[in-house]
């Protein structure tokens, strides 16, 4: 990992009591990165495993936790599957460059971006960076109370709660991939979005484009759409060939 001193500029939205987790079983990698981390103001602490990532998770609050994929006995996706993903912290996995599998699976399984690993400590602030202000950002747009729901054909999305609910008003279980991915439909009804906006709505503009992931997460968000009494999922999230994706029903925030 280069030298600490290759510093980004300080980050002046940077809370200092915002805490930080680094799982990896390489104690170099975790020493150095949560020393880089910590010179720019975050508070990290560190675990050589998912028994100890817990043990961590029991005793604090964290923003977000760097999750290494490669390890041995329960690797990162396997850790990453553990975490509910509507109440845990932002994940960041880090994933050797030619595992490209192993990214595609950990952003379609919620992880909020991903690293190449050896990661670059400047690539890595970044992408932190961009994660933390992504989530405060939807933190402070959301009303404290009275909130708007996005209704759409008897469904009711809640973007705070960042749950679904079916024309029955039950609860349907949608990963941290698929909510995000069908936010940005639901804001962005009756237009044509490339896989690449898809990408940048709900990844952020940090994220890398692999139309592969954006393929699997729209297939799994049309089966969970799919009702015997109201538009299929094919309907309402419409391919249009050789473009991307349209969202199909009007939407209202109410």
């Amino acid at each position: 990992m280069p030298d600490a001193s290759l510093a980004l500029a300080p980050d002046p939205a940077v809370d200092l009591a915002t805490r930080i987790l680094i799982v990896d079983d390489d104690p170099g990698i975790r020493e150095l990165t949560a020393a880089f981390l910590a010179g720019h103001g975050y508070v990290v602490d560190v675990a050589a495993d998912g028994v100890e990532m817990r043990a961590r998770l029991e005793q604090e609050s964290y923003a977000l936790i760097v999750l290494d994929v490669m390890m041995p006995g329960e690797d990162g996706l396997s850790i990453l599957r553990s975490l509910d993903r509507s109440t845990s912290p932002a994940v960041i996995i880090m994933s050797v460059i030619s595992e490209e599998v192993d990214r595609i699976v950990g952003l379609e399984m919620g992880a909020d971006d991903y690293v190449a690993k050896p990661a670059n400590p400047r690539e890595l602030l970044a992408r932190i960076r961009s994660v933390l202000r992504r989530n405060q950002a939807a933190a402070s747009a959301a009303p404290s109370s009275g909130r708007p729901y996005l209704r759409f054909a008897g469904w009711r999305l809640d973007p705070v709660g960042r749950q679904l609910f079916d024309p029955d008003q039950v609860v349907i279980n949608l990963s941290d991939g698929e909510f995000r991915l069908l936010l940005a439909f639901a804001e962005h009804p009756r237009r044509v979005l490339t896989r690449d906006q898809l990408l940048d709505l709900s990844r952020g503009l940090n994220a890398e484009h692999f139309d592969r992931a954006i393929d699997v997460q729209v297939s799994r968000l049309r089966r969970k759409l799919t009702r015997d009494d109201s538009l299929v999922g094919d309907e309402l999230i419409r391919t249009v060939r050789n473009e991307g994706y349209m969202f199909t029903s009007d939407v209202e925030r109410r």
